[in-house]
């Protein structure tokens, strides 16, 4: 069983494990406890009615502590693996992890947004939304490619076939800054047939007049007004 106190004692794995460092996994702590205060108080149960015994009574639970709850959480997010391997890992059952799935996440969304760390998920107000944030307008824009489950019916199978990697996916447009790493951006889902340009073109993304934008050749056309733009080109072919 994953145990927190057992694996930040190996830092490599708990990076592997959830993404964050050990030092980000302490910053991001008492913002999610106290998300999980908010969310569930100790006077009222899961449903949010009064609790009829003291907090705590009844049969203890896999997940006795706050740290234990982050690190489930994280641990789905990072690797997201199946329910009933996720069970295994925590020591309960697959509908006991769907349930503590369910009941975390909202938990762990109200946390990075009281940190600021959330993405902008409208692309028409990610100017307005950066303007609070002391960091350079320097960003780099990319699409992301998720393989999924083949669809069963053909013509879903045509729209979410990626012919550059021969998979079936979903994609996202992310615009991130080049030297925080914060992710700033973060479109809807598309199906993988849908073409980068396309994507951030039809998201309408509005930048400072200050910013400089980073893309490579997926954006090749898309031009909205900034400071700077910089793309890298092509070797001709049989040449370094």
């Amino acid at each position: 069983m994953l145990d927190y106190h057992q694996v930040k004692r190996d830092r490599r794995k708990f990076l592997a494990l959830t993404g964050l460092t050990l030092r980000e996994f302490k910053a991001l702590f008492p913002a999610f406890h106290e998300a999980y205060q908010e969310h569930y108080p100790p006077e009222k149960t899961v449903a949010g009615r009064k609790r009829k015994r003291h907090c705590g009574g009844g049969r203890p639970g896999r997940l006795l502590t706050a740290e234990q709850h982050l690190l489930f959480i994280l641990v789905y997010q990072k690797t997201y693996p199946l329910q009933v391997v996720l069970g295994e890992l925590f020591g309960m059952s697959q509908s006991g992890a769907n349930q503590w799935i369910h009941r975390l996440l909202p938990v762990l969304r109200a946390a990075l947004s009281a940190l600021g760390v959330m993405p902008e998920r409208e692309g028409r107000t990610f100017a307005q939304a950066e303007r609070g944030k002391n960091e350079p307008r320097d960003y780099i824009i990319d699409g992301t490619d998720r393989r999924r489950q083949r669809p069963k019916k053909p013509d879903k199978q045509t729209l979410h076939y990626s012919g550059k990697k021969k998979t079936h996916s979903d994609k996202n447009v992310g615009i991130v800054h080049t030297q925080s790493k914060r992710v700033g951006y973060l479109s809807p889902t598309y199906p993988g047939k849908t073409h980068d340009k396309q994507r951030a073109e039809r998201e309408q993304i509005a930048y400072s007049r200050r910013a400089i934008r980073h893309k490579d050749t997926g954006f090749q056309g898309y031009e909205p007004q900034v400071k700077q733009t910089h793309q890298p080109k092509k070797s001709p072919v049989g040449k370094t």
